[in-house]
């Protein structure tokens, strides 16, 4: 063992340490920092406070609490349920009904573009189509998808939990008459706003206003709990039309047939109440259904009865006599000589289809001479005729409140005017609607007496305006009633049950300025006689043909004879005119000899 040579140096050994005394801290020091410390916590917790519970603490509780409530609270509308329509009996014409609306937020659908394929098919839509509304919607956050669907299509498509894709309730109007009412009733667009008809007149009275309501929604928009109702919503104002629904039925029926039948390329019906001047029925041909509008084109949206204007023809015959008998310069007996067949004025022919020769006020009437006429209107003053017939309500409007309601036209004329009064006498150089002549009727029929004529129901009847007297109306009547007979234009309009006056009326219809061989062709009557109950007048635009088979008693009289006979027992009138089945009497027609050619306009009447 290799000791080491005392002369090797030893590894020097550090010297010996003292022994450290333990780290000692000031008391003061460590007693502050805890107070620190408790400090800052109980600041934290003051300055978190200060924001979600202290409600004045610089704002800062109301503005967590809306960054809060931005992000899960919504208000939501309330969808107000539109006024119900109703004919005078309580049955429905229009109501709506909840459906379903899905709309998409374009920001958080765009994020799943492997869904579009899904949802597209589900909707029924192109692809393409769907991403195309989408580049369009991109920026925005609502966009309809498809509006007003049943509720299980609708569920149908929800059920696939598509980011983005919500629903909403709307309501869609329903009109169970389809287009029996469509005319009177009109419609509502997608957004149920008054468009058309009643809906539109009334549009304010049935339209109710949206409520609103809080709800929570989660991060993808459904809704999860219903917090409280804002504001309630208060549903429109019902509204009850005059109209019969019953009737209505019936008179589209026998509208439609006689339009068939004539080969027509338009019609008009109109019921009138003569008690109350309520319309219990009004019908226009060609119509359309409001519940499926992708036919509804222009000309079948017309409510013509009370919108188109046209020149009443014969039908005015009887108000030229009102304004003789009551001027006193004739009476009812008194002779009108039509030989022999024509009636010059100036150089020009007025003539009848053929010569009757002499005859009464009521045969006058009855065979409808225009000679007649024009012979009676040249012994009265200028106006008296145009007087009576703006007394009657020609030529101004009536007051309905329906949307585009027509007032008509009725001239002044001067003594110089020959021709113009002549052809005013017999319908012509004036113009009307349907709706003004049954009301002038409906003055004849009460006597003399005119009534408002509404399309809402009239719970107390109106008294009404004379503007002529019941001695010269019911002249008039008993005239009217041989226009039915066997020897007048109209005895194809005689009722089995009932009895019944009229007149028969065909005008000819101007075209470009000048008067063709198209006819408007019309009957236009009351029932029962002696008490009537109703005036109805049937119109046929441009029946097949023309001539005298276009004649208003041979295309709108029978018509008028079923919609007269059925309607007053749906009104249960007592029967005051009762026939048997077999009555010849009922069935005589008049002889129909060939019309001439080339008819002119003002130069004949009717047969």
């Amino acid at each position: 063992m290799n000791r080491p040579s005392a002369f090797e140096p030893r590894t020097a050994r550090p010297p010996l340490q003292p022994a450290r005394k333990p780290l000692k801290v000031a008391r003061w020091r460590f007693y502050g920092v805890g107070i620190l410390l408790v400090l800052l916590v109980m600041v934290l917790i003051g300055h978190v406070a200060s924001l979600q519970v202290l409600p004045n603490a610089d704002k800062g509780y109301e503005f967590l609490q809306d960054q809060g409530e931005s992000r899960t609270l919504r208000t939501e509308v309330i969808p107000a349920y539109r006024g119900v329509i109703t004919d005078r009996n309580g049955d429905p014409l229009a109501v709506s009904t909840p459906v379903s609306t899905l709309w998409a937020n374009p920001k958080v659908l765009l994020q799943a573009p492997h869904r579009w394929g899904e949802l597209a098919q589900a909707l029924k839509l192109n692809k393409a189509e769907l991403e195309t509304r989408l580049a369009r919607y991109g920026t925005k956050e609502f966009m309809y998808l498809q509006r007003q669907m049943s509720p299980e299509a609708a569920q149908a498509v929800l059920v696939l939990d598509i980011p983005g894709v919500y629903e909403q309730i709307e309501y869609h109007r329903y009109y169970p008459a389809a287009e029996v009412a469509a005319h009177l009733v009109g419609m509502t667009d997608v957004d149920d706003r008054g468009q058309e008809g009643m809906e539109l007149a009334y549009d304010a009275w049935l339209t109710g206003e949206n409520g609103a309501k809080e709800v929570v929604k989660d991060l993808r928009g459904r809704t999860v709990k219903e917090l409280r109702l804002v504001k309630a919503a208060r549903p429109g104002q019902n509204l009850t039309l005059s109209i019969d629904l019953r009737l209505q039925y019936l008179a589209h029926r026998e509208l439609k047939k006689a339009v068939e039948d004539a080969g027509a390329v338009a019609g008009s019906i109109v019921i009138l109440d003569v008690l109350t001047g309520e319309v219990l029925a009004i019908s226009n041909l060609p119509s359309y259904n409001p519940n499926d509008r992708s036919r509804a084109r222009g000309a079948g949206l017309r409510n013509r009865a009370i919108t188109d204007l046209y020149e009443p023809g014969s039908t005015v015959k009887p108000w030229v006599i009102l304004a003789a008998l009551e001027s006193g310069k004739f009476k009812s007996e008194d002779i009108i000589d039509t030989n022999p067949g024509y009636f010059m004025v100036g150089s020009k022919p007025i003539k009848d289809h053929q010569n009757y020769g002499a005859m009464d006020l009521a045969m006058a009437i009855a065979k409808s001479s225009n000679i007649a006429m024009t012979k009676i209107s040249f012994a009265l003053d200028t106006n008296t005729v145009r007087d009576m017939y703006e007394r009657l309500g020609v030529g101004q409007p009536i007051g309905t409140g329906f949307p585009g309601e027509s007032a008509g036209h009725l001239p002044v004329l001067k003594p110089a005017q020959k021709i113009e009064r002549a052809n005013f006498s017999y319908g012509y150089a004036l113009s009307s609607t349907v709706l003004q002549t049954v009301q002038a009727y409906g003055v004849i029929a009460t006597g003399g007496v005119k009534r408002p004529v509404s399309l809402l129901r009239v719970d107390t009847p109106p008294d009404g305006q004379r503007v002529v007297e019941q001695k010269y109306t019911n002249q008039v009547k008993e005239m009217l009633k041989r226009v039915v007979s066997a020897e007048g234009t109209g005895s194809r309009a005689r009722a089995i049950s009932y009895s019944v006056a009229g007149k028969t009326g065909t005008a000819y219809k101007a075209v470009n300025g000048k008067y063709s061989s198209l006819q408007i062709s019309s009957f236009i009557g009351m029932a029962p006689v002696d008490n009537p109950r109703i005036v109805a007048m049937v119109v046929i635009d441009e029946p097949k043909g023309g001539g005298i088979m276009g004649n208003g008693g041979i295309v709108a009289a029978p018509a008028f004879s079923k919609v007269a006979e059925d309607a007053l027992r749906m009104l249960q009138v007592p029967p005051d005119n009762i026939r048997g089945a077999d009555d010849k009497a009922l069935t005589a027609e008049p002889a129909i000899k060939a019309a001439p050619k080339n008819p002119v306009h003002d130069e004949r009447s009717e047969t």
